[in-house]
């Protein structure tokens, strides 16, 4: 089965779109949260996903601040801004379908979560430490991330002995033989100074984790961003990958 990993759309709609356009014909797509946050697009991003067949998705900390059922206080000040922007700007029916989201869920042999397994809202998994201590808070044999905004991927030997990790590129490809823990990266706002989309294709009976980037209208969600009236350094980060 080929399933679309997404995670961190972050209301940048041109991004979703080019990311579902070049990832092609899947069987599932998997959305790790933060669908709104950051971006001009919470609404029609929303929709777009609603559209995607097959599509299970979960709760980030931002959708869930776009609820009220985060203090937003925990932000920081451009952030919090974003978050009341959103608040306003929201539909009925986006709200719906936000509110209708779990933390996590258990497909198969997958859990995902937004955060971690063991805090799926708040925890950011970006060292071996923290990895490590989340393998033991999930039972499956795989788990999607996001929350970070990197493309990760933190691999257990098959003797459960070893622990290694890699910051993924374009077009890598892993060959999973143990248990692991996958980021796919941001698709609105990446943060690993590469611009591009990012996203995942796992093949969950070959076990093959397959990282992609994407080029997507870039000037045109920066100029929707200022002109929203959203914080500049929201779209001014877009172009540098952070």
């Amino acid at each position: 089965m080929r399933i679309l990993i997404i995670s961190d759309i972050h209301a940048n709609m041109p991004a979703l779109e080019a990311v579902l356009t070049a990832a092609g014909e899947v069987d599932a797509t998997y959305c790790l949260g933060d669908i709104v946050g950051y971006g001009p697009d919470p609404n029609e991003c929303i929709e777009r996903l609603k559209s995607v067949p097959n599509l299970t998705c979960i709760m980030g900390n931002h959708d869930s601040a776009a609820l009220g059922l985060i203090d937003i206080e925990t932000f920081n000040k451009e952030a919090r801004q974003s978050a009341r922007w959103t608040q306003k700007i929201l539909t009925a029916d986006s709200r719906s379908f936000l509110t209708a989201l779990p933390e996590t869920i258990t497909s198969g042999n997958i859990t995902l979560a937004h955060g971690s397994p063991r805090n799926p809202i708040w925890e950011y998994v970006i060292d071996m430490r923290i990895a490590l201590i989340n393998f033991s808070a999930y039972e499956t044999r795989f788990c999607c991330i996001g929350h970070s905004h990197l493309p990760l991927a933190f691999l257990m030997s098959p003797n459960e002995k070893t622990l290694t990790w890699k910051l993924l590129s374009h077009d890598d490809q892993l060959s999973l033989e143990g248990r692991a823990m996958m980021n796919p990266g941001s698709v609105g706002q990446p943060r690993d100074h590469d611009q591009r989309a990012a996203y995942a294709i796992f093949d969950s009976e070959a076990f093959t984790w397959h990282a992609y980037r994407v080029e997507y209208d870039l000037k045109a969600i920066q100029k929707r961003i200022r002109a929203a009236g959203l914080p500049k350094h929201h779209a001014d980060r877009l172009a540098e990958g952070w």
